[in-house]
């Protein structure tokens, strides 16, 4: 087999983005023919045999036998190992009673002083909300935030207009944070609770337990089904991060739902068209008439280019039609129109690739009726490398 140490030095990395594999595992890109190989449906000689033939050299059968028990090992090939693992680890979180911060360290300071300063600077600095004297006041007090869920080294001026925003209408008696965020994890049934506090660098944001379990009486499907997903997803970790350095030591709880909507998106229907939905939303928006509360959707919008599946990254004037499309999109997301922003997305999911859907939908039905809506900033974050695009948007809602 050819030396896999070749090609550049480039390397492989793969990441379990559900928590069970601890680390990464990285591996030559010779070994790219095999790996891509380990679907569950041929042996490790079947496998040999298929990449010896495609890349015109003999494979060893050892060398796949070793590979996949390395992989398998580290929790990465699905077997005995991997399932005893994940039982261990779904256990574990399910048991526990705070949701640790997974991502700090890495998507943003792990220490306390380090975060606060890189958000007071790079994040309120860059925005034109919070410390500036520019800043449009908003009309009325917040009810509800549309903040990205990009990584905050890469969106910090957006998260800094989201919570820039958030910090100039927060009514003071504000005691309740309903958090929606995307679930990048597959998900069985349209939302999933999660019935735990949520750790940060900067201290814990307690859960609100109470509401919570009133969702859960009130749903049809099990809200606790995909409750794992909570474990390593981004979407709503961001937010309580963000969240708890801008209200410190002021108490407030958080209602963590992960919104998935599969079923609707797949099939292009109106979560509308669902009972078990509109009973679930419902049940939100009486939580949310019960208590002084503010729904915040983690939501980022396009994902476009090289790495997403398209052929090359976008030109200038691919650019400028993707922020239009967006902008369309945001229209009617600033309008309240929950309908024809589920339509419009939806239309070219596809294409766009929107990942917030679902949160910002959710997040439109359950406001209070005659919310004001307003587009605080907009923002397309292009990789350096391959030119990639996510688009992303802070929205505040009013009234």
């Amino acid at each position: 087999m050819a030396d896999p140490r070749r090609l550049d030095g480039r390397m492989l990395m793969l990441r379990d983005t559900q928590g069970i594999a601890p680390t990464p595992a990285t591996l030559p890109m010779g070994l790219v023919p095999l790996v891509g190989r380990f679907t569950g449906t041929n042996t490790c000689a079947e496998i040999a045999e298929q990449a010896s033939r495609d890349l015109g050299e003999c494979v060893d059968v050892r060398d796949v036998v070793r590979l996949a028990t390395e992989l398998e090992q580290a929790w990465f090939v699905e077997g005995p190992l991997y399932r005893a693992e994940r039982t261990r680890v779904e256990r574990a979180f399910a048991d526990a009673e705070v949701r640790p911060a997974s991502h700090a360290g890495g998507a943003y300071h792990g220490d306390a002083s380090q975060l606060t300063a890189y958000i007071e600077r790079e994040c309120f600095g860059q925005a034109s909300g919070r410390h500036r004297e520019n800043a449009v006041e908003p009309r009325g007090a917040l009810l509800g935030l549309v903040a990205p869920h990009i990584d905050p080294w890469r969106g910090a001026r957006c998260y800094g207009e989201a919570y820039g925003t958030l910090a100039r209408a927060l009514p003071p008696d504000v005691d309740t944070f309903v958090l929606l965020g995307t679930s990048h994890a597959p998900m069985s049934a349209p939302f999933a609770l999660c019935r735990k506090a949520f750790a940060t660098p900067l201290g814990v944001l307690e859960a609100d337990k109470e509401s919570i379990d009133a969702l859960a009486a009130a749903s049809e499907f099990d809200p606790y089904a995909n409750q794992f997903n909570h474990k390593r997803e981004h979407s709503l970790e961001f937010q309580a991060v963000f969240l708890k350095h801008l209200i410190g030591t002021r108490r407030a709880r958080i209602i963590p739902i992960l919104a998935g909507l599969g079923e609707a998106q797949s099939s292009g229907t109106s979560p509308r068209q669902s009972r078990s939905v509109e009973r679930f939303l419902g049940a939100v928006r009486d939580v949310i008439d019960g208590t002084r509360a503010v729904v915040i959707a983690g939501a980022d919008l396009a994902h476009v280019g090289p790495r997403f599946g398209d052929p090359h990254a976008f030109d200038d004037g691919e650019r400028h039609a993707l922020e239009q499309t967006d902008r369309e999109s945001l229209d009617h997301a600033v309008r309240g129109d929950a309908e024809g922003f589920w339509r419009h997305v939806a239309s070219d999911l596809d294409a766009r690739r929107v990942c917030g859907l679902a949160p910002i939908y959710a997040l439109l039905r359950v406001l209070t009726s005659g919310a004001q809506g307003r587009l605080c900033h907009y923002e397309q974050t292009v990789d350096a490398e391959e030119g990639s695009i996510v688009s992303h948007a802070a929205l505040g809602f009013f009234g």
